[in-house]
């Protein structure tokens, strides 16, 4: 068994509210929450409206299988949110 934490920050240019944030990075946790392999959280930025930091943990039984399903969330997150990518941290336990 592999673990992955996933961690990305977005910064939401131009976001002046709570309430616009939420409609921007609404759905992560109906679009990946879902998968049995992954749990999703809004993990920093909480009270700020112009930065969110969401964590993504990741289990699977290759390190291969999880590294995969780390680019393939990645590369969803960066086609689908209305924000800007500023970081991505990966680490395995």
């Amino acid at each position: 068994m592999h673990i992955a934490i996933l961690t990305l920050t977005f910064s939401l240019p131009g976001c002046s509210s709570l309430k616009e944030k939420r409609q921007r990075m609404g759905g992560l946790h109906a679009r990946f929450g879902n998968t049995p392999s992954v749990a999703v959280c809004e993990s920093g930025e909480r009270d700020r409206h112009d930065a969110s930091e969401w964590t993504f943990v990741i289990v699977g039984l290759s390190k291969r299988e999880i590294e995969s399903q780390c680019s393939q969330i990645e590369g969803k997150l960066e086609r689908t949110v209305d924000a800007r990518v500023m970081s991505v941290e990966r680490g395995f336990v």
